[in-house]
């Protein structure tokens, strides 16, 4: 067999072409740090979900960060109240783009069994929600499903759609779509 066949043969099978947003949302996928930031009692729930039994690390997720500056998923599990809102979302304020949100259990998704004037009646008054987990409340492996549809989202984002790469704020690319 000639050389150049060698070559050709050789860089047949060993190049892989992609586009660079699938590269870079590959990236952002399996890096994706979450702030350790439990309100009520699903707290307990996603705090299990790092254990050896569900396995976080596999998601490349296995740090929960204790800053927000170090974090690009909030996982807002249980009650919010109107009390706790600001911190909410100051905490949120200080997070990297680009960032998600998850809101995990029935209080924190619409307020659950508090249908009060101290409870806020779901995330997505203050905060723009990308993924929602129900339950009350929710089990740990439903908190890896809704891990898996976040990266699926992540996945389908062309980098014209990220909104730091546009530069409209968190609320941007969200509200435009990841149709582009």
């Amino acid at each position: 067999m000639p050389e150049e066949d060698l070559v050709e043969e050789q860089l047949k099978r060993n190049i892989f072409l992609t586009t660079v947003d699938k590269v870079y949302n590959w990236g952002r996928r399996s890096s994706m740090w979450p702030v350790s930031f439990g309100l009520a009692c699903c707290a307990f729930e996603m705090i299990s979900t790092g254990m050896a039994r569900y396995d976080l690390s596999r998601f490349g997720m296995e740090i929960m960060r204790p800053s927000p500056r170090q974090a690009d998923l909030m996982i807002l599990a249980g009650t919010i109240t109107h009390k706790m809102a600001p911190q909410v979302l100051r905490i949120y304020n200080q997070m990297a783009e680009p960032k998600y949100v998850l809101a995990m259990g029935n209080c924190a998704i619409s307020g659950g069994p508090f249908p009060s004037y101290a409870v806020l009646q779901g995330a997505n008054e203050i905060l723009p929600v990308d993924v929602y987990v129900p339950g009350c409340p929710p089990r740990p492996e439903a908190l890896l499903h809704g891990f898996m549809k976040l990266h699926d989202m992540v996945m389908k984002q062309s980098i014209k759609t990220v909104s730091w790469y546009k530069g409209q704020g968190s609320r941007g690319a969200r509200e435009q779509g990841s149709k582009e």
